[in-house]
């Protein structure tokens, strides 16, 4: 079982992909935006991160490239889940030291098969 912070501005989003992870046996631990997302990252030490990208005060990108730059918290994974589908958001996403990126919507099926890919 891995502790998975899920990042997210949205509260029926939260809840949605809280109750996959848990469904696949995993403990969820959430945040509710970018900033707060990279503090309980650096408090909690979670086994991976699922990052939204449009979020206030620190978006997912920013988020994300601060989780992997940061000495303490660079060997977790962080996946960005997100609305922007555009190549190039994928690109910067990974730029920004993702290991993975899926958008949303999404089904249960396919965040399950990422997880797993990255948990490989």
């Amino acid at each position: 079982m891995a502790r998975i912070l899920i990042v997210d501005d949205s509260p029926s989003q939260l809840m949605g992909i809280r109750r996959i992870v848990e469904k696949l046996g995993h403990e969820a631990i959430t945040a509710e935006d970018g900033a707060a997302g990279v503090e309980v990252c650096t408090r909690e030490l979670p086994d991976l991160v699922l990052m939204d990208v449009v979020m206030p005060n620190l978006n997912g990108f920013q988020a994300t490239r601060s989780i992997s730059k940061n000495p303490s918290t660079a060997h977790i994974p962080v996946i960005l889940v997100t609305t922007k589908d555009q190549d190039t958001d994928r690109v910067w996403g990974m730029r920004q030291g993702a290991k993975a990126y899926i958008t949303k919507p999404f089904s249960e099926t396919d965040l399950a098969d990422i997880i797993t890919q990255v948990f490989k």
